[in-house]
Protein backbone atom coordinates (compact mmCIF):
# COMPACT_ATOMS: atom_id res chain seq x y z
CA UNK A 1 0.00 0.00 0.00
CA UNK A 2 2.58 2.25 0.81
CA UNK A 3 4.92 1.85 -2.52
CA UNK A 4 1.92 2.24 -4.21
CA UNK A 5 1.26 5.66 -2.63
CA UNK A 6 4.57 6.43 -2.91
CA UNK A 7 4.85 5.50 -6.67
CA UNK A 8 1.87 8.16 -7.17
CA UNK A 9 3.60 10.75 -5.36
CA UNK A 10 6.51 10.23 -7.60
CA UNK A 11 4.99 10.18 -10.80
CA UNK A 12 2.09 12.07 -10.68
CA UNK A 13 1.34 15.70 -10.50
CA UNK A 14 -1.32 15.57 -8.09
CA UNK A 15 -0.31 13.01 -5.14
CA UNK A 16 -1.79 11.84 -1.48
CA UNK A 17 0.50 9.92 0.96
CA UNK A 18 0.01 8.89 4.76
CA UNK A 19 3.71 9.08 6.32
CA UNK A 20 4.34 7.46 9.76
CA UNK A 21 5.43 9.99 11.99
CA UNK A 22 5.62 10.16 16.09
CA UNK A 23 3.13 6.88 15.70
CA UNK A 24 0.64 9.05 14.23
CA UNK A 25 -0.32 8.76 10.28
CA UNK A 26 -0.07 12.10 8.85
CA UNK A 27 -1.98 12.76 5.39
CA UNK A 28 0.18 14.72 3.07
CA UNK A 29 -0.69 15.93 -0.49
CA UNK A 30 1.29 17.31 -2.86
CA UNK A 31 2.48 18.39 -6.10
CA UNK A 32 5.00 18.18 -8.21
CA UNK A 33 5.37 20.60 -11.10
CA UNK A 34 6.56 20.00 -14.70
CA UNK A 35 9.54 22.58 -13.48
CA UNK A 36 10.60 20.59 -10.83
CA UNK A 37 14.49 19.64 -10.91
CA UNK A 38 14.66 18.17 -7.61
CA UNK A 39 15.95 21.40 -6.06
CA UNK A 40 13.07 22.96 -4.45
CA UNK A 41 10.39 21.47 -1.88
CA UNK A 42 7.80 24.13 -0.51
CA UNK A 43 6.12 22.65 2.73
CA UNK A 44 2.45 24.59 2.77
CA UNK A 45 0.36 25.08 6.70
CA UNK A 46 -3.10 25.29 5.81
CA UNK A 47 -5.36 27.31 8.18
CA UNK A 48 -8.09 26.21 10.57
CA UNK A 49 -10.82 24.51 7.85
CA UNK A 50 -7.25 21.94 7.84
CA UNK A 51 -8.25 21.69 3.86
CA UNK A 52 -4.43 20.86 3.41
CA UNK A 53 -5.67 19.90 -0.59
CA UNK A 54 -7.08 22.86 -1.54
CA UNK A 55 -4.01 24.25 0.12
CA UNK A 56 -2.20 21.68 -2.32
CA UNK A 57 -4.40 22.98 -5.08
CA UNK A 58 -3.95 26.80 -4.51
CA UNK A 59 0.06 26.44 -4.48
CA UNK A 60 0.36 24.87 -7.86
CA UNK A 61 1.14 28.09 -8.85
CA UNK A 62 3.67 28.73 -6.84
CA UNK A 63 5.12 25.52 -7.21
CA UNK A 64 5.22 26.01 -10.91
CA UNK A 65 6.74 29.48 -10.76
CA UNK A 66 9.49 28.39 -8.11
CA UNK A 67 10.01 24.63 -9.82
CA UNK A 68 9.15 23.88 -6.41
CA UNK A 69 7.46 20.10 -5.32
CA UNK A 70 4.91 21.40 -3.52
CA UNK A 71 3.77 19.34 0.24
CA UNK A 72 1.04 20.14 2.24
CA UNK A 73 0.39 18.08 5.32
CA UNK A 74 -2.73 18.01 7.04
CA UNK A 75 -3.18 18.35 10.65
CA UNK A 76 -7.20 17.41 11.70
CA UNK A 77 -8.86 18.98 14.68
CA UNK A 78 -9.42 16.23 16.14
CA UNK A 79 -5.87 15.32 16.94
CA UNK A 80 -4.32 18.73 16.36
CA UNK A 81 -6.61 20.99 18.00
CA UNK A 82 -5.63 24.94 18.35
CA UNK A 83 -3.09 23.70 21.60
CA UNK A 84 -1.65 21.01 19.33
CA UNK A 85 -1.58 22.89 16.06
CA UNK A 86 -1.65 27.15 16.42
CA UNK A 87 -0.08 26.52 19.47
CA UNK A 88 2.59 23.51 18.59
CA UNK A 89 1.81 21.21 21.05
CA UNK A 90 4.71 22.37 23.43
CA UNK A 91 2.42 22.63 26.44
CA UNK A 92 -0.29 19.93 27.51
CA UNK A 93 -3.78 20.64 28.27
CA UNK A 94 -2.64 20.77 31.67
CA UNK A 95 -0.35 23.66 31.17
CA UNK A 96 2.68 21.39 31.59
CA UNK A 97 5.32 21.49 29.32
CA UNK A 98 5.04 18.80 27.14
CA UNK A 99 8.58 16.67 26.11
CA UNK A 100 9.77 18.12 22.94
CA UNK A 101 8.91 14.59 20.82
CA UNK A 102 5.40 15.23 21.12
CA UNK A 103 5.60 18.89 19.92
CA UNK A 104 3.85 19.38 16.76
CA UNK A 105 6.30 21.31 15.35
CA UNK A 106 8.78 18.31 15.42
CA UNK A 107 6.70 16.60 12.93
CA UNK A 108 8.19 19.05 10.54
CA UNK A 109 11.49 18.49 9.66
CA UNK A 110 10.51 14.33 10.03
CA UNK A 111 8.29 15.48 7.23
CA UNK A 112 11.24 16.71 5.47
CA UNK A 113 13.33 14.10 5.76
CA UNK A 114 10.73 10.93 4.15
CA UNK A 115 9.59 13.19 1.51
CA UNK A 116 13.41 13.64 0.57
CA UNK A 117 13.87 9.94 1.36
CA UNK A 118 10.93 9.31 -0.89
CA UNK A 119 12.32 11.50 -3.61
CA UNK A 120 16.12 10.33 -3.63
CA UNK A 121 16.99 13.58 -3.00
CA UNK A 122 19.68 14.12 -0.60
CA UNK A 123 20.56 17.63 -1.40
CA UNK A 124 16.69 19.11 -1.78
CA UNK A 125 16.27 21.93 0.37
CA UNK A 126 12.85 22.97 1.89
CA UNK A 127 10.86 26.46 2.45
CA UNK A 128 7.84 26.68 5.07
CA UNK A 129 5.19 29.00 3.97
CA UNK A 130 1.65 28.91 6.26
CA UNK A 131 -1.60 31.38 6.24
CA UNK A 132 -3.80 31.86 8.71
CA UNK A 133 -3.63 29.44 11.40
CA UNK A 134 -0.92 28.22 9.39
CA UNK A 135 0.69 31.45 9.70
CA UNK A 136 0.58 31.08 13.67
CA UNK A 137 1.88 27.75 13.88
CA UNK A 138 4.93 28.99 11.37
CA UNK A 139 5.84 31.64 13.65
CA UNK A 140 5.12 30.49 16.93
CA UNK A 141 7.55 27.02 15.18
CA UNK A 142 9.98 29.66 14.73
CA UNK A 143 10.49 30.35 18.50
CA UNK A 144 11.06 26.75 19.69
CA UNK A 145 11.94 24.16 16.67
CA UNK A 146 15.05 23.94 14.37
CA UNK A 147 13.91 23.38 11.03
CA UNK A 148 16.57 23.27 8.68
CA UNK A 149 14.32 25.24 6.05
CA UNK A 150 15.87 27.95 4.21
CA UNK A 151 13.15 30.29 5.76
CA UNK A 152 9.93 29.85 7.07
CA UNK A 153 7.01 32.45 5.79
CA UNK A 154 4.44 33.51 8.65
CA UNK A 155 1.44 35.28 6.22
CA UNK A 156 -1.21 36.50 7.57
CA UNK A 157 -1.12 35.25 10.92
CA UNK A 158 -4.00 35.88 13.33
CA UNK A 159 -2.02 36.61 16.43
CA UNK A 160 1.61 37.00 16.55
CA UNK A 161 4.23 35.69 18.67
CA UNK A 162 6.17 38.90 20.33
CA UNK A 163 9.64 38.00 21.53
CA UNK A 164 8.51 39.26 25.14
CA UNK A 165 7.91 37.92 28.02
CA UNK A 166 5.25 40.32 28.99
CA UNK A 167 2.74 38.88 27.19
CA UNK A 168 1.34 34.78 27.54
CA UNK A 169 2.42 32.37 25.57
CA UNK A 170 0.32 32.81 22.05
CA UNK A 171 1.04 36.11 22.12
CA UNK A 172 4.42 35.95 23.60
CA UNK A 173 6.92 34.06 25.81
CA UNK A 174 4.95 34.32 29.10
CA UNK A 175 3.99 31.93 31.15
CA UNK A 176 6.06 29.42 29.84
CA UNK A 177 9.16 27.43 31.76
CA UNK A 178 12.38 28.77 31.88
CA UNK A 179 13.50 26.49 29.48
CA UNK A 180 11.13 27.94 26.86
CA UNK A 181 11.70 31.33 27.51
CA UNK A 182 14.25 32.42 28.69
CA UNK A 183 17.00 35.25 26.53
CA UNK A 184 19.06 32.18 24.55
CA UNK A 185 15.64 31.21 23.34
CA UNK A 186 14.41 34.75 22.35
CA UNK A 187 17.92 35.35 20.74
CA UNK A 188 17.31 32.39 18.95
CA UNK A 189 14.21 33.03 17.16
CA UNK A 190 15.26 36.54 16.76
CA UNK A 191 18.39 35.01 14.46
CA UNK A 192 15.69 32.27 12.67
CA UNK A 193 14.91 33.04 8.82
CA UNK A 194 11.73 34.01 9.10
CA UNK A 195 9.50 36.01 6.61
CA UNK A 196 6.71 38.06 8.23
CA UNK A 197 4.32 38.44 5.00
CA UNK A 198 1.19 40.91 5.43
CA UNK A 199 -1.60 41.52 2.94
CA UNK A 200 -1.70 45.40 2.98
CA UNK A 201 -5.69 45.39 3.30
CA UNK A 202 -5.52 42.32 6.04
CA UNK A 203 -6.45 44.93 8.43
CA UNK A 204 -9.72 44.26 10.59
CA UNK A 205 -11.55 41.71 11.82
CA UNK A 206 -13.79 38.86 9.80
CA UNK A 207 -15.06 35.68 10.93
CA UNK A 208 -12.43 33.97 12.57
CA UNK A 209 -10.50 37.25 13.74
CA UNK A 210 -8.94 36.87 17.12
CA UNK A 211 -10.32 39.93 18.97
CA UNK A 212 -8.77 38.89 22.83
CA UNK A 213 -7.91 41.18 25.13
CA UNK A 214 -4.77 40.22 24.25
CA UNK A 215 -4.57 39.68 20.62
CA UNK A 216 -6.29 43.23 20.52
CA UNK A 217 -3.25 44.49 22.66
CA UNK A 218 -1.05 43.49 19.21
CA UNK A 219 -2.96 45.71 16.94
CA UNK A 220 -6.35 46.14 15.43
CA UNK A 221 -5.75 44.15 12.39
CA UNK A 222 -3.59 41.25 11.30
CA UNK A 223 -1.96 43.40 9.09
CA UNK A 224 -1.19 46.20 11.96
CA UNK A 225 -0.08 43.26 14.23
CA UNK A 226 2.61 41.60 12.31
CA UNK A 227 3.89 44.86 11.27
CA UNK A 228 4.13 46.03 15.58
CA UNK A 229 6.04 42.23 16.02
CA UNK A 230 8.61 42.96 13.28
CA UNK A 231 9.51 46.37 14.46
CA UNK A 232 9.54 45.53 18.03
CA UNK A 233 11.80 42.21 17.45
CA UNK A 234 13.94 44.48 15.39
CA UNK A 235 14.36 47.46 18.22
CA UNK A 236 15.00 44.38 20.68
CA UNK A 237 17.96 42.67 18.29
CA UNK A 238 19.29 45.74 17.88
CA UNK A 239 19.44 46.83 21.72
CA UNK A 240 21.17 43.80 22.63
CA UNK A 241 23.31 43.13 19.88
CA UNK A 242 21.62 40.08 18.94
CA UNK A 243 21.16 38.44 15.01
CA UNK A 244 18.43 39.81 13.45
CA UNK A 245 17.67 37.28 10.66
CA UNK A 246 13.53 38.58 10.15
CA UNK A 247 12.11 39.88 7.18
CA UNK A 248 9.30 41.84 6.70
CA UNK A 249 7.38 41.74 3.43
CA UNK A 250 3.87 43.22 2.01
CA UNK A 251 1.31 42.42 -0.67
CA UNK A 252 -0.20 45.64 -1.27
CA UNK A 253 -3.92 45.80 -1.98
CA UNK A 254 -4.14 41.48 -0.68
CA UNK A 255 -6.77 40.29 2.51
CA UNK A 256 -6.95 37.74 4.14
CA UNK A 257 -6.54 35.09 1.03
CA UNK A 258 -4.04 32.35 0.89
CA UNK A 259 -4.24 32.27 -2.59
CA UNK A 260 -3.92 35.35 -3.61
CA UNK A 261 -0.77 35.14 -0.89
CA UNK A 262 1.12 32.50 -2.71
CA UNK A 263 0.29 34.19 -6.06
CA UNK A 264 1.36 37.96 -5.71
CA UNK A 265 4.49 38.85 -6.78
CA UNK A 266 6.00 39.70 -3.13
CA UNK A 267 5.51 35.92 -2.53
CA UNK A 268 9.08 35.73 -4.46
CA UNK A 269 10.82 37.99 -1.86
CA UNK A 270 9.15 36.15 0.91
CA UNK A 271 10.33 33.37 0.51
CA UNK A 272 13.75 33.55 -0.92
CA UNK A 273 14.87 37.01 0.99
CA UNK A 274 15.11 38.18 -2.58
CA UNK A 275 14.43 36.74 -5.81
CA UNK A 276 15.28 34.05 -7.53
CA UNK A 277 16.21 35.12 -11.04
Amino acid sequence: MMAAVVTALISAQDGALNLDINGKTIEVFSYKPKTYTGERMILVLHGTLRNADEYRNDAREMGDRFGALIVAPKFDSERFPSLKYQRGGILREDGSAAPHEEWTYAYIPKIFDAIKKIEKKPKLKYWIIGHSAGGQFAIRMAGFQKTGAERLVSANPGSDLFPTRDMPFGYGFGNLPEALSNDKVIEKYLAQPLTIYLGSADNGPDEYFDDSEEAMKQGAGRFQRGVANYEFAMKLAASRGWKFGWTLVKAPGVGHDHTAMFNHPACERALFNGFLH
